[in-house]
């Protein structure tokens, strides 16, 4: 047993408390845990063989060792859960939040922090916050960051030497961290940290810390800043009223942790109920351990300990065992909450049924996730990670299409898969505009939507400045395959970087090395270079990557490629509805749908009066008036005035 052969480098631990880290010859972390006293704790290891499976395969790769003494259980109780975030140890359970309402990410590990929309949490060293229900909240939130403290949305590299701000700092909702003259690194940092005390809920602290910078610049005679200042404080004190008003322990704040665990893993259900009513429901999954399915207490204590890792506690937590440590974890979590937490596992009366509840809601996320079905969707899942070389399991998979006779009409589809699912509600449709506008839009990085009026078939009204500026004729040449793909490609990952939502894990093309070398280089025009994109090719359906020169061939009965495939169809599907539909408004359009005024009553009206369009070309100003007015005949006429073949009688 490799254990053995450090047992001289055990006997001289320290009885401190601490944690301790166990290591493979590979220099891989496989395991990190935490003692109150470090000798005798990592000391029971020794003998803990033939305990359970799973520790057996810990004994057996363990050669190298190394601890880190604190100065109390609660410290070590924090390192650990930093370390395990950090690392990602094979033998310690991990759990990932599986429930698809977002959170808010403050990007704490880039120099100049933004507030993104993300869709699940991750040990990436930001801070996160949430979920949000429902989901359009998170996004309020994250445009009130904007306008209380000026964090920046765009997704420009910050160096301080920009020339000049851009809109956003105009406007109030940017302290313009990119031009040095107006905002130091320090400021923004300081704007950060208001930020993150804004959402965790430390809204006492952030007032105090707000009303003193309110001062400071009232006293510089900075009034326009200490009146922004002031608008702030008014907003964070109504927002802290409000949560008053729904979060007091007389009206019953309490979490409470079901779990079911099995040989698949382990379900973790976690009722949040405030002011008296469950208002959450947020699932954890943990898959198995390596050697056999994890504990309960193991699991349990698990999920406490990573769950509040980035939250905030409420003052009771229920649990359905009593686990380790339970007065280190309490004193970990009242200092985090800045209040008395306390952990307890109910017996009777309404605590222990909303418990029960918890658990019952686990078992059947358990059934439902480790069905036969579930279960062969993670399969392909997992083959398609090892066959692609992917660094994480591409949860989730967007597929992009274009369908087109000669040019004519050209379309796009996305179709996304979650889990192995498909979301038909995060479905997109695009008409490829082509010519010099698509290009310079993605290329282009930080610009913004031009949100103009559209007419039916999404043509740009006929005589605008708009259409004059930004909607040449497409050539036709332009609008084969691979601009289609750059075009659409490029659009949604500018839409994704804009509304700040998560980016896919796999990206899927319908087509081969030229269509993926063309949705790459729109990933490199907004500097996504590290996004993974595949091409699938018809008949042959063969795989093509970026880095291999040979395609990827898969048996014909392969979960991945079969997934593949119905990732592709379904792309193909959407894309060729929405072609056959927007080739059938072509043909029903008449050309007096381009006369500004003349919508579809107008034409109507027209045509019943004249009968056809012909006929409407050839009438005098006095037939038309009383159809349609004078101000829109006098537009009908100036319409067909270019026809040097029709006699006018313009006044």
């Amino acid at each position: 047993m490799a254990i053995r052969d450090l047992k001289t480098q055990i006997t001289r631990l320290p009885e401190q408390p601490g944690v301790y880290l166990y290591f493979n010859d590979a220099g891989d972390t496989l395991y990190v845990g935490r003692a109150r006293a470090l000798r005798d704790r990592v000391r029971s290891y020794l003998s803990a063989y033939g305990s359970s499976p799973k520790t057996d395969a810990l004994l057996d790769e363990v050669t190298r060792l190394e601890v880190i003494v604190t100065d109390s259980l609660v410290e070590a109780l924090a390192l650990e859960n930093h370390l395990i975030k950090q690392r990602s140890p094979r033998f310690n359970i991990l759990l990932r939040d599986d429930k698809n309402y977002p959170y808010l990410q403050l990007t704490t590990a880039e120099a100049f922090p933004r507030v993104l929309v993300a869709r699940r949490v991750a040990r990436d060293g930001n801070y996160y916050a949430g979920p949000f229900l429902p989901a359009t909240l998170a996004r309020k939130t994250m445009s009130l960051t904007h306008k209380l403290f000026g964090i920046r949305s765009c997704n420009e590299v910050i160096t301080g030497r920009r020339d000049r701000a851009c809109l956003e700092y105009d406007i109030k909702r940017c302290v313009a961290p990119c031009v040095a003259e107006i905002c130091s690194s320090a400021q923004y940092a300081e704007a950060v940290e208001h930020t993150r005390m804004f959402l965790e809920g430390r809204n006492d602290e952030l007032l105090v810390e707000l009303k003193r910078r309110m001062l400071a610049a009232s006293d510089d005679l900075r009034y326009e800043e200490a009146a922004h200042t002031r608008d702030a404080i008014e907003t964070v004190e109504t927002l802290r009223d409000r949560q008053q008003k729904m979060s007091t322990v007389r009206l019953g704040d309490r979490d409470a942790f079901g779990v079911k665990t099995g040989p698949a893993g382990a379900i973790i259900q976690v009722f949040q109920m405030r002011g008296g009513r469950v208002i959450e429901r947020v699932e954890l999954v943990a898959e198995k351990s390596p050697g056999d399915a994890p504990t309960e207490r193991d699991t349990v204590q698990a999920a406490v300990q990573q769950f509040y890792d980035v939250r905030v506690a409420p003052p009771e937590v229920h649990v359905p065992v009593e686990i380790e440590d339970r007065e280190a974890i309490e004193r970990w979590l009242s200092e985090r909450a800045g209040r008395t937490v306390k952990l307890a596992v109910p017996k009777r009366g309404d605590k222990r049924g909303l418990l029960d509840l918890a658990t019952r809601n686990a078992a059947l996320g358990y059934r439902t996730r480790y069905s036969d079905e579930a279960r062969a969707r993670g399969a392909a899942l997992e083959e398609l990670q090892r066959v692609l070389g992917l660094g994480v399991l591409p949860r989730r998979i967007e597929c992009f299409d274009i369908s087109t006779i000669q040019g004519s009409e050209t379309v796009g589809s996305m179709v996304v898969c979650e889990d192995g699912r498909l979301v038909r509600k995060e479905y997109r449709r695009y008409r490829v505009r082509g010519g010099a506008w698509g290009a310079e839009r993605t290329a282009v990085p930080g610009a913004r939507r031009r949100r103009s009026r559209r007419r039916a078939g999404g043509a740009t009204r006929p005589g605008s400045q708009a259409a004059a500026r930004v909607s040449p004729a497409p050539d036709p040449r332009l609008l084969d395959d691979f601009a289609a793909i750059h075009e659409v490609v490029g659009r949604r990952c500018r839409r994704l970087l804009d509304d700040g939502d998560p980016l896919p894990d796999l990206v899927v093309i319908d087509g081969g090395k030229g269509q993926l070398s063309a949705a790459y280089e729109a990933f490199g025009a907004l500097g996504l270079a590290n996004l993974v994109a595949v091409g699938l090719a018809k008949k042959e359906e063969l795989i093509f990557t970026r880095d291999a020169t040979d395609p990827i061939i898969l048996e014909p009965n392969s979960a991945a490629l079969l997934l593949l495939q119905r990732l592709r169809d379904e792309a193909h599907r959407v894309a060729v509805t929405y072609h056959r539909g927007a080739r059938a408004r072509r043909d029903f359009r008449s050309e007096l749908d381009d006369i500004p005024g003349v919508g579809a009553r107008r034409r109507k009206a027209l045509l019943t009066r004249f009968g056809s369009v012909a006929n409407v070309r050839r009438a005098t100003r006095e037939e038309l008036v009383p159809v349609i007015g004078a101000r829109v005949a006098d537009a009908v006429l100036r319409h067909f005035a270019d026809d040097p073949g029709r006699r006018t009688d313009l006044p």
